[in-house]
């Protein structure tokens, strides 16, 4: 076995750039631009790599990673594993009881920590009595910077010896956070297929503003970026003028995050209007609905740039894609990738559905949910990952994506998904964003209700804007209240929070229509 071709830490280092002075990551976190060539990003990997080692961590040793949007995030991600480690990076944003359930969980022996993204992590580390600790900055009694000097000198590349390269947490909307374990086999398979038969060009130039804990970031750039010989640029936070601003600045070719995020673009138009685009060519949007009414305004906004509606998920990657060679329809996530099994399956578990749950079967599918075997029994059948996730097919092969399973409920004995509603409201020329989510009512059982954030350039009332999906859609599936909002509160991963939203039209009174 070649320790290095085979570690996910080392995705890039046979790579013809891995040794070069072309520049990686341009890093805008502390109000100072950074930047980082291949050859500086190699060597910082390999130095935080020797100080875990260093500070007494063994092969299979759980990491956790509680970083902001930097490239140190990059450097302990991929560096921890190049030791053997398993990293397990966690959102700095979660409440502390979840983190520490997390920490708990994983069985996390070492931490780096970033105070500046999350203040109590400290403490949280503290309290946990995790054995290593480093931290990015100054490194009170007890732990060690990040930058400390560290001894060349006893170190060499290893796996870690189940084979798992890094544990993600999924958000835990449905229950308490799982840790998905995902192996260097697979995770290497989806970086070199997609550079096989989706090749990034050396050229080109991501922005990335989402979490870099989270998938749409580390899928959708930083490994295809890193493995082509492309660069990136990491912004600490997502602003949406800053975020305008640093597309032209930095001639960006392509960028990517959830939809909430481009809502909140659109509506800086006099900015849009007066900013050079010219080297934009593609916004890839994912990880919550997309309304094809909001890709239509974003290629009208920005003439000449690409959108298309992305599908992944931290289980199994991306089992679809759009094609290189013909246009997507709208409202399609692509046809089944390559090397991706797909299949959809109806309520009654038959294979072959035209609309049902999507099982993919592929070599990145998760290696089971940490310390949950039951839970591993019931996702994984024979290799198959039920996603949990349902789509439509059409004839010529096109995915459509409907809803979660668990988003689906009965009003009145009538099957209702919240995309539906939401679609039916995103095609109305007021509404700039939507989350409809499911509430009781003492006759229905369950009615929509919707959180609408207007675009700001034509007005709505809530009744005017019931009375458009009156006429627009089937009557049972009308949102019995909406709230105007200013903004849709969103999760740590950017997508809309649905368990607050819930709860605060839970609070409001509902009439028996």
């Amino acid at each position: 076995m070649n320790t290095i071709r085979d570690n996910l830490g080392y995705f890039f280092s046979d790579q013809p750039h891995a040794d070069s002075d072309h520049t990686a990551i341009i890093d805008l976190s502390g109000g100072a631009e950074r930047t980082l060539s291949y050859r500086g990003l190699d060597a910082r990997m390999e130095r935080t790599a020797r100080l875990l080692r260093s500070l007494g961590l063994t092969p299979g040793d759980r990491v956790a990673l509680i970083l902001g949007n930097r490239s140190e995030y990059v450097e302990s991600f991929f560096g921890a594993m190049r030791a053997g480690l398993v990293p397990v990076p966690l959102n700095p944003k979660q409440p502390r009881p979840a983190l520490a359930f997390m920490v708990r969980d994983a069985g996390c022996v070492g931490a780096i920590v970033d105070p500046e993204a999350s203040p109590e992590a400290a403490s949280l580390i503290e309290d946990l009595a995790v054995r290593t600790k480093i931290v990015l900055a100054d490194a009170p009694p007890g732990w060690t910077p990040y930058e400390a000097d560290v001894e060349t000198t006893d170190f060499a590349p290893a796996l870690s010896p189940d084979g798992i390269a890094f544990q993600s947490y999924t958000a835990g909307s449905t229950g308490q956070p799982k840790g998905v374990r995902l192996t260097h086999q697979g995770m290497l398979w989806s970086i070199r297929s997609t550079q096989e038969h989706w090749p990034m060009d050396p050229a080109e130039i991501g922005l990335l503003a989402v979490p870099l804990f989270h998938k749409n970031a580390m899928r959708g750039t930083i490994k295809p970026a890193l493995y082509a010989g492309a660069k990136f640029v990491i912004m600490p936070r997502f602003d949406p003028r800053d975020f305008l601003e640093a597309l032209a600045r930095y001639r960006v070719t392509f960028s990517g995050g959830v939809p909430a995020i481009f809502s909140m673009l659109l509506k800086e138009r006099d900015l849009i209007a007066s900013g050079d685009f010219s080297a934009l060519q593609m916004f890839s949007l994912g990880s919550a609905v997309v309304a094809p009414e909001m890709i239509d305004t974003l290629e009208r906004v920005f003439p000449g740039v690409k959108v298309k509606e992305s599908y992944g998920l931290t289980e199994g990657g991306g089992p679809l894609r759009s094609p290189a060679d013909k246009p997507t329809p709208r409202g399609s996530c692509g046809i089944a990738a390559e090397g991706y099994e797909v299949k959809l399956v109806d309520a009654d578990g038959h294979d072959g559905a035209s609309e049902g749950e999507l099982w993919t079967r592929n070599p990145c599918v998760t290696d089971g949910y940490h310390n949950l075997p039951n839970v591993t029994r019931d996702k994984i059948v024979d290799g198959w990952l039920r996603t949990g996730d349902v789509f439509r097919v059409d004839a010529d092969g096109y995915f459509y994506f409907l809803g979660r399973t668990d988003d689906m409920f009965s009003c009145g004995g009538e099957n209702i998904y919240p995309k539906e509603v939401e679609n039916i409201l995103f095609s109305h020329p007021a509404v700039g964003d939507v989350c409809v989510v499911a509430v009781p009512h003492p006759v229905k059982g369950f009615v929509p209700a919707a959180a609408v954030v207007l675009n700001g350039t034509v007005s709505a009332t809530p009744d005017e804007l019931k009375a458009f999906c009156l006429a627009n859609g089937p009557a049972y599936a009308h949102p019995r209240h909406i709230l105007l909002m200013d903004a849709l509160p969103l999760s740590g991963a950017g997508k809309p929070d649905r368990k607050l939203l819930q709860k605060q039209f839970a609070a409001e009174p509902m009439t028996a229509g």
